[in-house]
């Protein structure tokens, strides 16, 4: 039994504060996730997780003329060799490089189902299968030799490449979006035409500025296309900065119909915007009244996207529909533009455009002279051994004999003729029908054009001019080779606020706003001449009846102080019952409905709590635009009621009332208010505001109003004890 002796005391024991070990094994986690997950690099604008996948196809040969492999079989090279990490998170970066509508220019050519634009995953890895496109033959272009720097892989087994020599600007043709630790970086595709033009000009004028590059690239391709509506000016800043955004629309025509009617088809749809979830959205919109323009969606689709909207009328303007559901749904998007990338020597940090452009040719540029360096040194080996046959063919008769009578003619040979060890080896091994007549003039020519090409190569690598217009014609193949037509127009900056509210075209019809005391609320078209008729639920009654308009804006005034806004064109139809008015609003379970109005500009309310404190609110301030409404009286709320005349009159729990002039009281958005009336003892019971010329009016027990011609005697300063009311009175409406 063997026996562990433990270290001495404190071997395993790292002895420093807390804080610090946290601090530096977090920013070791940050780094990593940083370098080696989220950002991509500026050269060839991978992460890593992609050029393992280009790298290990490469590798398997399944170059565009090759037949496709299946997929679990890339994944499993991938995850073997080269990243040991999840096959899910492999396969889905394989799949995303394969889909269309994901990559301006796809590098993985998929056979199977890859998913679609309407948010559909995937089928697994073993029903798929892929192979590379011509675009990831360009970016593999020239590593095999030694274009680029190799490193040992996760288990030092084997080796991959830090960077792939990438023979187009990938980060900005292909985008690119991730989140690391305390960064992002949000890259939107290009048109790489343009992008080598842009290169071009900074080749021919490398002092080119921003603004000259932005005419050539005016802003973003996306690979399905739609319009780009943010403006020359916010582009060129994006650009300049490396951050920004840039507003992208569905594309859209209208169609004519028989009687006058038309039809809204939508052709293009954002960038990762998923059209069945779109079609999803602008459904729920119509279903729960918040698109009042629009009358009916549906999804006329087959290879080319066609989403089709009905106009609620023929009068609406299709402009105006399209204006109110861009600013209600994902038809129109903004995408963000945080150019943050990891640079040559793997530091991040954000770059413009032109500095994106720069390092790529840059790379180019180390790419150009190390695969001129591996050339040179073959040429030079070759050319050294036709040096030795040309050696041959000059003493044929004489090698001959050496090689048949010598015993050691390795060595005879070398000493006869100056022969290197490498010439003599490869004499020796050369079959005797090569010496025929006729391949000494190949050789002879062979070694002319190779005399050729190194003195073309070694002036290439001394000449930084030659380089740089090398690259140049590089690009301009490639771009040949890339041909594609802009897809995403560059349209004219569309200013947001000049957009009407949606609200502003919901047709004008006079409604009814019915709601019930036990919370249901409804509208239905017209006055309601006898509310006695009024259904309800069983146990339930009517608890306010409010006339107004579909497009009225209602304020709900609850017991706990809020007021909530409700659109009346929201409002369930007359119908049923109607529905919840907690489902609306988040309205607490204890708090009780106090008033309802249909909301006036201009108008004011009185603010009145049971404790005995009030103030007037104006109602433009009262407007919420959010389910939990507004807070607006600090306390019990009691009453909520619109001021139409100039006194107020309060009654109190002690039955005591005072009557005084409504200017008396403050004006404010919020808050306690000040007391209208004293009391020993209990709180106030009502209030009720009246015109000085009409006199105030009470309700008896038996539910008579009845006039008060002598309310002055009452009259006071606000804040009074007040005395005590005509006899029967208790409440004043």
């Amino acid at each position: 039994m063997t026996v562990h002796t433990p270290p001495p005391e404190g071997g395993r024991i790292v002895d420093e504060p807390m804080g610090d070990a946290l601090s530096r094994r977090y920013l070791a986690y940050a780094l990593s996730t940083i370098t080696n997950r989220a950002l991509p690099d500026v050269r060839d604008g991978f992460k890593p997780v992609h050029r393992r996948i280009m790298y290990a196809m490469h590798q398997m040969r399944l170059n565009p003329q090759a037949a496709a492999r299946k997929c679990a079989k890339v994944v499993g090279e991938v995850m073997g060799t080269y990243h040991p990490h999840g096959d899910a998170s492999i396969y889905d970066a394989l799949v995303r490089l394969a889909q269309d509508f994901a990559q301006r220019y796809p590098l993985v050519d998929g056979q199977g189902n890859f998913g679609n634009i309407d948010g559909d995953n995937a089928a697994a890895m073993r029903y798929t299968e892929c192979k590379l496109t011509p675009a990831a033959v360009l970016l593999m272009e020239g590593i095999d030799q030694d274009a680029v720097d190799f490193r040992p892989t996760y288990d030092d087994q084997d080796e991959e490449p830090v960077v792939l020599p990438a023979g187009f600007p990938n980060l900005l043709a292909n985008g690119s979006s991730g989140i690391a630790v305390g960064m992002a970086t949000s890259i939107p595709p290009h048109n790489v035409g343009e992008l080598i033009d842009a290169c071009l000009l900074l080749l021919e004028k490398p002092e080119a500025s921003t603004a000259e590059l932005a005419e050539i690239v005016p802003g973003p391709d996306f690979p399905t296309g739609g319009v780009a509506v943010e403006g020359h000016a916010a582009m060129l800043e994006a650009y300049e900065t490396g951050r920004g955004g840039v507003r992208l629309r569905a594309r859209w025509e209208r169609e004519p119909l028989e009687r006058g009617g038309y039809q809204i088809v939508i052709t293009e749809v954002p960038y990762q915007v998923q059209k069945g979830k779109l079609i999803e959205a602008l459904a729920e919109l119509i279903e729960q009244k918040k698109a009042p323009l629009l009358g009916d969606v549906r999804d006329e689709s087959a290879e080319d996207i066609r989403i089709v909207l009905d106009p609620k009328s023929r009068n609406i303007e299709a402009e105006s529909l399209m204006e109110s559901l861009f600013r209600l749904s994902d038809l129109e998007i903004r995408f963000p533009i945080n150019m943050n990338v990891l640079d040559a020597s793997g530091t991040p940090g954000v770059m413009g455009l032109k500095a994106c452009l720069q390092a790529f040719l840059d790379h180019r540029r180390d790419v150009l002279n190390r695969r001129s360096a591996w050339r040179i040194e073959r040429v030079e080996k070759r050319l050294h051994l036709l040096e030795g046959l040309r050696i041959v063919f000059l003493n044929l008769d004489e090698v001959i004999r050496i090689v048949r009578e010598e015993e050691t003619p390795k060595a005879v040979l070398i000493a006869r003729f100056g022969l290197s060890e490498l010439q003599a080896d490869y004499i020796l091994d050369t079959r005797l029908r090569q010496l025929a007549r006729i391949e000494e003039m190949a050789i002879e020519n062979e070694h002319k054009a190779l005399a050729e090409e190194l003195a073309n190569l070694k002036a290439l690598t001394s000449s930084p001019a030659k380089q740089w217009k090398k690259i140049g014609q590089e690009l301009e193949a490639t771009r040949k080779a890339m041909v594609s037509p802009r897809r995403t127009t560059i349209a004219e900056a569309v200013d947001s606020s000049a957009f009407v509210a949606p609200e502003a075209f919901i047709p004008r019809e006079a409604i009814t706003v019915i709601l019930s005391e036990r919370g249901w609320i409804r509208a239905v078209k017209g006055k309601v001449e006898d509310p006695s008729e009024l259904k309800f639920k069983e146990g339930d009654s009517l608890g306010f009846l409010v006339p107004g308009f579909t497009t009225d804006k209602l304020l709900v005034a609850a017991s706990d102080g809020r007021v909530f806004t409700v659109g009346a064109d929201k409002l369930a139809s007359g119908r049923g019952h109607g529905e919840p008015l907690r489902l609306m609003i988040d309205l607490e379970e204890s708090a009780g409905i106090v008033a309802l109005f249909a909301h006036q500009p201009g108008a004011k309310l009185l603010i009145a709590s049971k404790a005995g404190y009030g103030f007037i609110a104006p109602e433009d301030e009262l407007l919420a635009q959010k389910r939990g409404g507004k807070q607006v009286l600090n306390g019990d709320l009691l009453a909520a009621i619109r001021v139409t005349g100039d006194h107020v009159v309060t009654i109190g729990e002690n039955l005591k009332t005072l009557i005084f002039k409504a200017e008396e009281l403050p004006e404010m958005g919020r808050g306690k208010g000040v007391k209208l009336q004293s009391y020993k003892q209990g709180g106030l019971t009502d209030v009720a505001v009246f015109d000085g010329e009409a006199g105030p009016e009470w309700v008896d027990g038996g539910g008579r109003r009845r006039n008060w011609p002598d309310w002055k005697d009452w009259l006071g300063k606000r804040a009074g004890a007040g005395r005590m009311g005509p006899r029967g009175l208790r409440k004043f409406r």
